[in-house]
């Protein structure tokens, strides 16, 4: 038979404890990661030309050696296991050595071990071989010949290079994964204390719930009712019932609970058989995994009853009541927690009951109810209402509040904010003094003696205050420069703002962008761009009257609130502000200077609305920009429209831009044979290849051609992600267009003098092309003349690289710049596009006309075909015939059209 046992005895067998195992980080990392450290490892040998293993924190292998295998097989048999063995010790177990380098019985053959550490022991070891061009070593020293024809094959300069390279970057890779590590860690952590404190909240609100039953004039069965349906919600259990066991043996059920669609667990309510479990002088607690005996479990599978807690309810000394708490729907484990607040409701029942058995001991009813309310987990004291005289106080209160006691403080500190109305509720108190918070919950009953008083239990909530003010930290904090973020402008903004507008005071907003930081990232680093973001920060950060209000809005863009308290020393912030940016900052062992445009709003003068005055503030600011730069602008009603609509586009196009560039549409425009036009074909035969059209379908500015937003994204460097855009677009429709239409379809698309400066611009093309399988003759690349009279040498070593993946190459708008006819011949174009501007005259003027002839004769001379853009009427078109022109584009075929319309039209039809 299952033992029954007290409170007490409960809480000493209680053992709470938890096991964790720990292992490095990197070994973690890489137990997970096999596969992708292995396929790491192998493109870092072939990108570096060595061949290299990684092994665990005990010398077992992670990965296997990269390279070829015949290759590594060679390497073998001079790198054995016990070599490997050697110098993995050598490293692993040196405080001082990180990296070996050894010789081998080759003489071009080298053996390296670098060790990755964590907390100074050793995580992981990558065992490197390096083969060396024979000429750099002296064959007399060693017994074998050098190793040749291998694949990988590295200096010795950069071999050494190679191995700072690669632990740099697995010292980079465990201090990145030692941080995530420690983030969830964290958050983990917070989660637990976020439930534990819900929790914890939940149970004093139901106890004091309960407690306030003490004042009830309801009958005994209606409190058990109440009391069991608190107490049973609180525990989340499907039944409950209190019991009196009579003289005969037998049982009455005097209350019943159950859940929502729980059926209940007595239909008769009399004489019922005694459970084993009732009639006992102490608790007895099931859990459903306490073992017991068959005739026990036969009892309990009768009722479907999973865990039970049963209680007495003692009056008097003796056990009058029991109360029984039992879960049918699913396995339950009760905790300490469990069992002490059943306790402490029981007890408060048992005073309900003395109470009203004992209405004539009023003595006897105080020392119950004393002793009830000196065991609750809350701080709490009874005054009388009418002359204020402190009744009671628990022995919780009298330990945390004793000066407050002594100092007769109660009703300033707890219940100045209580309505005057008001019967019960809770609300929150500031202790500043100690600095803590309290929850106290408030309630007026009647005391034992029948006057009115009101009851205050007190909760101290400092470690959720606490916690929340951490998570507001995180949240409204900028990770990099530590001042507040965007989210926290806003927030204050409207603060300040309303205080302004109800005081009839006035507060200031300045927006503060960084002239030209690109360039300090571009040529220093970003590295160093952040340390130049965080310099300013502290710079602005120390400045009198603003130290609070200082905000990064993101990027290199600021943002300076001027509170209404310290609106006086205005003209002295902005002249400490520009002080600081006339001072160079310290960078990379020099000094640079990096100017800032200003733009100022006050508030409530220029508006009231923390949306409206952050956007007013940025358009003073670019109009700063627009005026050279350095300056300060103050917002006006006045400001040029022009600056307006400019700042809304470059809004708009980093908004549009971080979607994926979905807002951008790729148009198309026929390109048509010129010699089928000679030839008198049919139109559907002439149309051989279609030019992409970016054109921009902005949400809030609407439809935008090229001319309103491509000049800007080129200044603000965000013409790349556009341009990779429409050439992925492209190249998908081309190869959708040669696998369902009828013809060989070629697509033209226009590069940006930025694009073809990028490092990667080659890798982009290739990666284009082999994502849609498109043959790359089927591809040109338009670009303009500006391209010509830039760095020649490095242009056209791009454009080479370019044309070895097969890829046509045009030179757009030909003879409205100054690109020189020998500039042409150097670099590699496959295509001229003459410029519409020779061609508006060509049905009228010979020089148009001979111009045309002139370059059409020169294209054959340096092997380009000639493309005329620009035709618009019959009589153009009938003026160059006979010219040799290739392709020739224009309006009077068709215009840029969407894609549906042109496949439509060019490609099914």
């Amino acid at each position: 038979m299952q033992d029954t046992v007290s409170l007490e005895e409960l809480e000493k067998t209680a053992k709470m404890g938890s096991e964790e195992t720990t292992m490095g980080v990197l070994g973690s990392f890489a137990l997970k990661n096999a596969k992708e450290i292995q396929s790491w490892q192998d493109h870092f040998c072939e990108l570096a030309g060595v061949y290299a293993l990684c092994l665990d924190e005990d010398g077992a292998p992670i990965s296997h050696f990269s390279g070829n295998p015949s290759d590594v097989e060679v390497i073998r048999k001079y790198v054995t296991d016990v070599r490997i063995h050697n110098i993995y010790k050598r490293v692993s177990e040196s405080e001082l050595e990180d990296q070996a380098v050894e010789i081998t019985e080759v003489p071009n053959l080298r053996l390296a071990a670098v060790a990755v550490r964590h907390n100074g022991i050793a995580a992981a070891v990558w065992i490197v071989c390096g083969v060396f061009p024979e000429a750099d070593y002296e064959k007399e020293f060693f017994h074998l010949p050098p190793i040749e024809s291998f694949g990988y094959q590295i200096s010795e300069m950069k071999f050494y290079k190679v191995l700072d390279l690669l632990r740099e970057t697995l010292n980079a890779l465990i201090g990145v994964e030692t941080s995530r590590s420690i983030a969830v860690a964290k958050s983990k952590e917070s989660r637990q204390q976020e439930l534990e404190m819900t929790t914890s909240f939940h149970r004093a609100e139901t106890m004091t719930e309960i407690v306030s039953l003490l004042d009830s004039d309801e009958t005994i069965e209606n409190i058990m009712a109440t009391v069991l349906s608190k107490l049973c919600s609180y525990l989340q259990i499907s039944n409950g019932f209190t019991c009196k066991i009579g003289t005969r043996g037998l049982m009455d059920i005097i209350v019943q609970w159950t859940a929502p669609g729980v059926k209940k667990m007595f239909t008769d309510t009399t004489d019922q058989e005694v459970c084993w479990f009732l009639g006992n002088e102490k608790a007895v607690v099931i859990s459903s995994d306490t073992q017991m005996n068959a005739g026990e479990r036969e009892q309990l599978d009768q009722f479907g009853i999973r865990a039970l807690v049963s209680m007495p309810i003692i009056i008097n000394g003796a056990p009058r009541f029991y109360a029984c708490l039992s879960e049918t729907k699913e396995n339950r484990i009760w905790s300490i927690d469990d069992i002490k607040f059943i306790n402490d409701t029981i007890r408060i029942l048992q005073s309900i009951i003395t109470k009203r058995i004992q209405t004539n001991s009023l003595a006897s009813s105080f020392a119950s109810l004393e002793a009830v309310l000196d065991n609750v987990g809350s701080s709490i004291y009874v005054r009388d209402i009418g002359t204020g005289v402190l009744l009671f106080a628990n022995r919780s209160f009298k330990k945390n509040f004793s000066k407050e006691l002594a100092e007769n403080r109660l009703i300033e500190l707890f219940e100045s904010n209580i309505p005057s109305r008001s019967h019960s509720g809770n609300y929150e108190v500031h202790h500043k003094q100690r600095e803590k918070w309290y929850d106290v919950y408030y309630t007026r009953i009647k005391w034992v003696d029948g006057r009115p008083v009101s009851l205050c239990a007190i909760y101290d909530i400092t470690e959720k205050k606490l916690y929340q003010r951490r998570i507001e930290q995180q949240a409204y904090t900028d990770f990099l420069t530590g001042l507040y973020n965007r989210m926290c402008c806003e927030k204050d903004l409207a603060r300040y703002v309303d205080e302004a507008r109800q005081n009839g005071t006035t507060g200031a907003l300045m927006y503060l962008d960084l002239d030209d930081f690109k360039h300090i990232n571009d040529s220093l680093g970003h590295q160093y761009g952040d340390i130049l973001l965080q310099d300013i920060s502290k710079a602005v950060g120390r400045i009198e009257g603003i130290s609070n209000s200082c905000y990064r809005m993101g990027g290199d863009e600021f943002v300076i609130i001027v509170p209404p308290e310290s609106y006086y020393r205005m003209d002295k912030i902005m002249e400490e502000i520009k002080n600081a940016f006339a001072t160079p900052w310290y960078l990379k062992d020099s000094d640079y200077y990096c100017t800032m445009s200003m733009g100022v709003v006050k508030f409530p003068e220029h508006g009231d609305n923390v949306s409206e005055l952050i956007r007013k503030s940025d358009v003073a600011m670019y109009e700063a920009k627009k005026s050279g730069k350095n300056r300060i602008a103050e917002y006006s009603d006045n400001i040029d429209s022009s600056s307006i609509h400019r700042l809304d586009l470059e809004k708009n196009m980093y908004d549009a831009i971080g979607k994926s560039c979905n807002e951008f549409e790729v148009y198309f425009q026929p390109i048509i044979s010129g010699a089928a036009i000679g030839n008198g074909e049919k139109d559907e035969e002439k149309h051989i290849a279609a030019e992409a059209l970016v054109r921009w379908n902005s949400t809030r500015l609407g439809f935008l051609n090229p001319d309103e937003f491509v000049p800007l994204a080129e200044y603000l460097g965000l013409i790349t992600p556009i341009g990779n855009h429409v050439l992925k677009k492209a190249c998908e429709c081309c190869r959708q267009w040669n696998e369902a239409g009828k013809g060989d379809y070629a697509v033209s698309v226009n590069l940006s003098v930025v694009q073809i400066m990028q490092n990667d611009i080659v890798d982009v093309i290739r990666q284009c092309i082999e994502d849609n399988h498109i043959n790359p003759n089927n591809l040109i690349l338009e670009l303009t003349e500006r391209l010509a009279i830039n760095d020649l040498a490095r242009t056209k070593q791009t454009l080479l690289d370019i044309k070895d993946l097969g890829v046509r190459l045009a030179l757009d708008d030909f003879g409205t710049g100054y690109t020189a006819i020998s500039s042409i011949r150097a670099l590699p174009f496959d295509i001229i596009k003459i410029d519409k501007d020779f061609v508006k005259d060509v049905a009228t003027s010979e020089y148009s006309r001979a111009f045309i002839k002139m370059m059409a004769e020169l294209g054959q001379t340096i092997g380009a075909e000639i493309c005329v853009e620009g035709i618009e009427t019959a009589e153009q078109l009938e003026a160059i015939k006979g010219m040799g022109v290739k392709y020739i584009q224009g309006f009077y075929f068709d215009k840029p059209i969407r894609r549906a319309a042109f496949e439509e039209k060019y490609v099914y039809d």
